[in-house]
């Protein structure tokens, strides 16, 4: 029985997309589609990173394709594409970079830092080139929880060059500032120093850059969310109602300026005790659940509050990378995977397709 392509896709179309769930036809992801008698070739071209996911999602495409009646050998290729998305409105992307991501919150305290850098590692181990900046100007973490420090060099005295730890361009005010230093600084000062930080790294080919924003919604995160070509933005809080009336505040603020919200991280969820495995929500239940419906966002995930979470950041080693095949290093890797899925069902940038014009003055 001759095998048609028709009959391919239909099978084909019975194996879901776990983070979507659309099909891979309808969504248009499967490409270079090739019959040669009983043997079939394909490819499935992923949005997002997913280097975690594709043996299974392999698995369920071969098998369904050997359903078809007729069919002995199957080819199936499973990649990822990660392209640019659009930003603000008048903003031009950065180079180097083809989407950044915000990581921000209403409040200080809430784990924004640990959430922040976790999520770098866990897209970085799906499979994406990710750069982590540290945009917290007053209070920067980054290089304790990177183990990286030093001043950035600069190869031709105009850009810097990122640091490099596990796996991820790093860019701080840490490294340019002694550790003991207060930074004195007033807003214009602070929004003009991380405009510099963020405009003058040289990223190097970045899938996505993961800003880790200071608290509140003040001067530097307005000068972040209105010149700095955001894709979207994160919020990260906690249970607690205090934590939640803040962060509606930073939610108001990217909404107002037209960045869009990839969805809500609930931090600290849920205690259980190391010694009795007795879970206690120490900081009230499901409270980041019920305000992403009520804000109509995506809530990307729970995490718990966990002694080893701050164990391992504090020493420069973060869940994901001091455990990777652990449980909570699978809960950032599912919410960096809803984020990279959020970025990639935004509209497409086209800046680049657009020719430069330009105006002169006839003599």
């Amino acid at each position: 029985m001759a095998v048609t392509e028709q009959a391919l896709l239909a099978a084909l179309a019975s194996v879901q997309d776990p983070h979507t769930g659309k099909d891979f036809v309808s969504a248009r992801a499967v490409r270079n589609v090739q019959i040669d008698g009983g043997d079939v070739a394909f490819d499935v071209e992923l949005g997002y990173p997913a280097k975690s996911l594709i043996p299974e999602l392999r698995s369920q495409l071969i098998a369904a394709a050997r359903s078809v009646p007729g069919v002995q050998n199957v080819s199936a290729n499973v990649t990822t594409n990660i392209i640019a998305h659009a930003v603000q409105r008048g903003v031009q992307l950065l180079p180097g970079v083809k989407n950044i991501i915000a990581v921000a919150s209403g409040k200080g305290g809430v784990g924004k830092s640990t959430t922040a850098v976790n999520l770098a590692l866990a897209l970085a181990a799906e499979g994406a080139r990710v750069g982590l900046l540290d945009a917290d100007i007053y209070g920067p973490s980054m290089p304790t929880m990177t183990r990286t420090s030093g001043k950035p060099e600069s190869l031709d005295g105009k850009l810097m060059e990122p640091k490099h730890s596990m796996g991820l361009q790093i860019n701080s005010i840490g490294f340019l500032v002694d550790e003991a230093q207060a930074m004195i600084w007033r807003g214009p000062m602070a929004s003009q120093a991380l405009e510099q930080l963020i405009m003058q790294t040289r990223w190097d080919n970045l899938d996505y850059l993961i800003v880790d924003m200071p608290p509140g919604t003040g001067d530097i995160q307005l000068t972040m969310a209105q010149k700095v070509p955001l894709t979207g933005a994160v919020i990260v809080t906690t249970p607690q109602d205090i934590a939640l009336i803040d962060a509606k505040k930073g939610i108001t603020m990217f909404q107002k300026v037209s960045v869009p919200i990839l969805g809500l991280v609930e931090n600290m969820a849920v205690h259980v005790c190391s010694h009795c495995g007795h879970a206690e929500h120490i900081f009230g239940a499901e409270g980041g659940r019920r305000m992403a419906e009520a804000q109509g966002l995506d809530y990307l995930g729970a995490l718990p509050l966990k002694m080893s979470i701050r164990e391992q950041a504090d020493s420069g080693q973060p869940t994901v990378a001091a455990e990777p095949e652990g449980e909570v290093a699978a809960l950032y890797r599912n919410i960096a995977r809803k984020v990279a899925v959020k970025v990639a069902q935004q509209s497409k940038d086209f800046s680049s397709k657009f020719p430069t014009i330009t105006i002169s003055k006839k003599s």
